[in-house]
Formats: C-alpha cells, sequence, structure tokens
C-alpha cells in the first residue's frame, strides 16, 4: 500500500494564516461598531478586495457576518452575524471569567448597596453581560443577554460620548431616538450636546430617561495598553432610594473597580 502523500510544508501556515484573516475580520467589526464597507475593511485590515470578498463570503455563509440594508433595501455594510454573538456570550458565560467578573461586581454591589451591571456595546444596542442584583426588593429586573437602547441609558451614553465624531454621527443617524420617557433625549441635536458634556466628564448617566423611576451611571471599562473603551461598568437605583447625584459620589468606587475587570475583558479582548 502506498505511502500517503505528505501535505506541502506550507500548507499549515496558509491555513493558520485564513484563520487569523477571519478572526481579525470579526475583531475589526467588532471594535467598529458600526457596519463597514468592503473597501473600509480591506484598508484597514491590508487584505486584497478580492481575498476579502471569498473570505467575507464565507463567513456570511456561516452566520459570522451579514450585509445589513438600509430602509430603502440598499446595502448598509457588512457588520456581525447572529452566530458571532452566540459566541461571544458563550465566551463571556465561560465559568471563570463570569466568577470573577461577579466577585468584583458583588464587592461593589455589597459597598453602594445597588445593582451594578457589566455591559458590551453591540452594534447599536447596550448587551447585557454580567449583573449582580441588590437585595433590596425595589429593583429593575434585567438579565445577561438582553440589549437596551444607546441614546437613553448611562451605558448607552457612555460608549457614544466616547466615539469620535464621525463615529458617532454615523452611529446616530442609523438610531431610531424612541421617547421611552418623559426625559428621553430624542432631539438629535440636544443629544449630541449631552455626549459632548459626558465625553468631558469620562460618565454616562441615566436620569430616568430608560425607565421612569430610575436612575443610572456608567464608567468605562479601559484597555491598559491604549485605552479605548473595552464594556461599561454601570450602577442603577430607583429614585425612592437613591438620587442621580448619590449615585455620581460612587464613581471613584466604580472606577477602581472597573480597573480590576480591565485585565479580566482584555484578555477575552485579545
Amino acid at each position: 500500500m502506498p505511502a500517503p502523500t505528505p501535505a506541502p510544508p506550507d500548507a499549515a501556515p496558509a491555513d493558520d494564516a485564513r484563520v487569523l484573516r477571519a478572526l481579525a475580520v470579526l475583531e475589526a467589526l467588532a471594535s467598529a461598531g458600526q457596519p463597514c464597507t468592503l473597501s473600509q475593511l480591506s484598508v484597514r485590515l491590508h487584505i486584497p478586495k478580492a481575498t476579502l470578498l471569498r473570505l467575507i463570503e464565507s463567513l456570511e455563509a456561516r452566520g459570522y457576518v451579514m450585509h445589513l440594508p438600509d430602509s430603502r433595501g440598499h446595502d448598509r455594510g457588512i457588520a456581525l452575524g447572529p452566530r458571532a454573538a452566540q459566541f461571544a456570550l458563550a465566551t463571556l458565560g465561560n465559568n471563570t471569567f463570569t466568577r470573577a467578573c461577579r466577585s468584583v461586581l458583588r464587592a461593589l454591589a455589597d459597598v453602594l448597596g445597588e445593582t451594578c451591571n457589566l455591559t458590551a456595546l453591540d452594534n447599536d444596542t447596550v448587551l447585557y453581560v454580567e449583573r449582580v442584583e441588590t437585595t433590596e426588593p425595589l429593583r429593575l429586573e434585567m438579565r445577561p443577554g438582553m440589549r437596551v437602547p444607546l441614546h437613553c441609558t448611562a451605558s448607552g451614553k457612555l460608549f457614544l460620548s466616547q466615539m469620535t465624531i464621525l463615529e458617532r454621527n454615523a452611529l446616530l443617524a442609523q438610531l431610531t431616538l424612541k421617547k421611552m420617557t418623559h426625559r428621553t433625549l430624542t432631539d438629535p441635536q440636544l443629544l449630541a450636546a449631552e455626549l459632548d458634556r459626558l465625553g468631558r466628564r469620562g460618565v454616562g448617566i441615566d436620569n430616568e430617561e430608560f425607565v421612569r423611576g430610575m436612575v443610572a451611571v456608567a464608567v468605562p471599562v479601559r484597555a491598559a495598553a491604549d485605552g479605548h473603551v473595552l464594556a461599561s461598568l454601570a450602577v442603577h437605583a430607583p429614585t425612592a432610594r437613591a438620587t442621580l447625584d448619590d449615585l455620581l459620589k460612587a464613581v471613584p468606587q466604580m472606577k477602581e473597580a472597573a480597573s480590576r475587570l480591565a485585565p479580566l475583558l482584555h484578555m477575552n479582548d485579545a
């Protein structure tokens, strides 16, 4: 029986390169926070368009990316698909990661006496990643995996305020600024001014803008290497128990907790 023909010596490196390119595409789309065109991805990743197109088609067939249409049916760009989101949630749901995050959130919740959340930017929504509830009976029921709007939540406004003006404007143009309460900012100019103020302060606030009777404050969880925002750490409370100013006084403790979360998230972000 003849011996099997050995694979060419460069086969494995070529396969590795294809896998790494696919991961690079997913990372680029995740960090962009908005749909990207083929040209934009090609420039950012230094991958020829023809090669990138074949890779995108393969990823799209498996549900890792998708083409988003606008209201007229035109292609708005390439974004992460449902399978990428499922994979991300499964990764974040890893027991070791979950226990470590919950430990940090639990310590902060014990000090503040209010619910603490770890959230991430997921395209044009805020994704709840992990959460530790207050022991108080009056609280807002949310679960990891749920999504909330950007324009009226503390975490969402934080993410928007930390973007460049071009990135923010492009994302805001896609959003429907739905009025959730009488305090929700639905005027684009007023919202932009608010985001500028929050960007300078380095926090996000929700002054009964998402749910009437609930206030929240968020701080960024930043990568140590370049300072980019990995996630948001937020605390919210009913106004019957705390004011927005009360929560703002907790920002130093929140920032300290965020600094302890950053290494955990950076391992998943790397």
